[in-house]
């Protein structure tokens, strides 16, 4: 029976992370659908999939300490409520603005499903081989979800329309409520972390100002005084920041761990890689259904490579940072990255499908090898008790890097007189670009020899481990 409990409780939290990884595919091939139905310009849809995603970056850390203080199943069942009622609400949003503000509160419960997932997992399965067997699984719906959500999304784009994309969501969310209400137990930290509203407040100052200024440069002009205002305003927030958690004896965001050039390098290479994967995810989508004018289905059926390729990778990275350390697979994906957007480079009006395909297995790959690398080099050498928090610290700034590839490759489109197909190859170049820089960072020097990280420090990796 105790086991049978702990199955459900398992089979509960991997339909959280199956719920927001298939958000994340899903949407993206409904984008040419939503820009159709309501009307919306480039930067429109850019907002749809950054709303989503900048929120999600900016609450992680808050979520896992609001489930330490409140309990885990209490935020973990306000998580699923948020994230089911906000697909709800996408499903019918009357205007492009009421769909980014529904999506910026389905982010608000996802936020919520991930990491606090991840601690009750840890607590039902308290020994390390039963726990290591169901990270395994958390790690396997993951890619599930990835792998799925372009078909899924292909066929009810075609049959039901875009807004078919969000409802999907709901009954699956409602299931999981019940089997929560049901059967996953309620545990909190024996210390929950004081709330730090100044710092949580800061570090929203400093993501979404810069995501929403490259997203609306193009239309207000880079020298605006709103832009440049936005610009400011980030920048003031970051020694703003650093001033405040300083001084704070349970911060929300450790200033201490940016003094270490292993953690703080481990995160650029995280946002540049994850702008990769982003501006991919945002601008092939654009490129199979605008330029070449296929269905959603056939889109989606296109892209599965991509997303197979991340399923089957990822574990792959895992065995060789095991083996070899994180530098052959960090190296490895920043390559991968940069040749299958650089080969989109060349992609046309009449491209065959299996250059396209070459790509996407190309891309999907390094996508799939770049997340533990990273997280295994910010997590080395940290303390044991901080890794959770670094974890979401890593996440965090992988979340933000995919928003920022989407935001940076929707304003060189959005911008361009010269049509979406003739400057799609600049912004591939970007994409390109920003892979070569994941793989010349693999080759610096950060510390990469230091010993594998603690059973948290995967856990941590795993939980914060974007489908993105």
């Amino acid at each position: 029976m105790i086991l049978a409990r702990r199955t459900v409780v398992l089979l509960t939290c991997c339909l959280s992370v199956f719920l927001v990884g298939l958000d994340g595919t899903i949407a993206a091939v409904a984008l040419p659908s939503i820009q159709r139905g309501l009307h919306a310009p480039v930067s429109g849809l850019q907002w749809t999939i950054d709303a989503y995603a900048l929120v999600i970056a900016c609450l992680l850390m808050f979520s896992g300490s609001l489930a330490d203080r409140f309990g885990r199943r209490r935020v973990f069942r306000a998580g699923l409520a948020i994230f089911s009622a906000g697909s709800l609400l996408c499903g019918v949003a009357p205007t492009l603005a009421a769909l980014v503000g529904f999506r910026a509160l389905q982010a608000v419960g996802a936020s919520m499903l991930g990491p606090v997932a991840m601690s009750i997992v840890a607590t039902t399965f308290p020994e390390p081989a039963a726990r290591a067997r169901a990270v395994g699984a958390w790690g396997a719906v993951g890619g599930l979800s990835m792998a799925s959500g372009p078909v899924l999304g292909g066929l009810l784009v075609g049959g039901l329309g875009w807004r078919s994309v969000f409802w999907v969501n709901v009954p699956i969310g409602v299931l999981a409520l019940y089997l929560t209400h049901r059967f996953v137990p309620e545990s909190k930290a024996a210390r929950g972390k004081r709330f730090d509203p100044l710092g949580q407040l800061l570090v929203v100052t400093i993501l979404g100002p810069v995501t929403a200024a490259v997203i609306e440069g193009p239309r207000h002009g880079w020298g605006s005084p709103l832009i440049v205002g936005l610009f400011a305003l980030a920048v003031v927030s970051v020694p703003a920041l650093a001033g405040v958690e300083r001084r704070r004896s349970e911060p929300l965001v450790d200033i201490r761990f940016f003094g270490d050039p292993v953690f703080s390098g481990a995160l650029v290479i995280g946002l540049i890689a994850l702008m990769t994967v982003g501006g991919f995810l945002f601008l092939n989508t654009l490129y199979l259904q605008e330029v070449r004018g296929f269905s959603p289905l056939h889109a989606g059926l296109l892209t599965i490579p991509a997303a197979a390729a991340i399923a089957v990778f990822a574990p792959i990275s895992g065995r060789l940072v095991a083996a070899r350390g994180p530098r052959p697979p960090l190296v490895l994906a920043g390559l991968l990255l940069a040749t299958g957007t650089g080969l989109l480079i060349g992609a046309g009006r009449s491209t065959s499908a299996w250059y396209l395909v070459t790509a996407y297995l190309l891309v999907g790959a390094g996508s799939g090898l770049v997340n533990t690398p990273i997280t295994n080099t910010a997590l080395s050498g940290l303390p044991r008790d901080q890794a959770g928090v670094a974890g979401a610290i890593a996440s965090t700034a992988r979340s933000t890097g995919g928003a920022i590839g989407v935001a940076v490759t929707g304003s060189i489109v959005a911008g361009s007189p010269a049509g979406l197909l003739t400057a799609s190859h600049a912004a591939w170049t970007v994409l390109a670009g920003c892979g070569s820089v994941t793989a010349l960072f693999g080759l610096i020097p950060l510390g990469f020899r230091r010993p594998a990280p603690s059973t948290q420090a995967v856990e941590a990796e795993v939980a914060a481990g974007s489908p993105r």
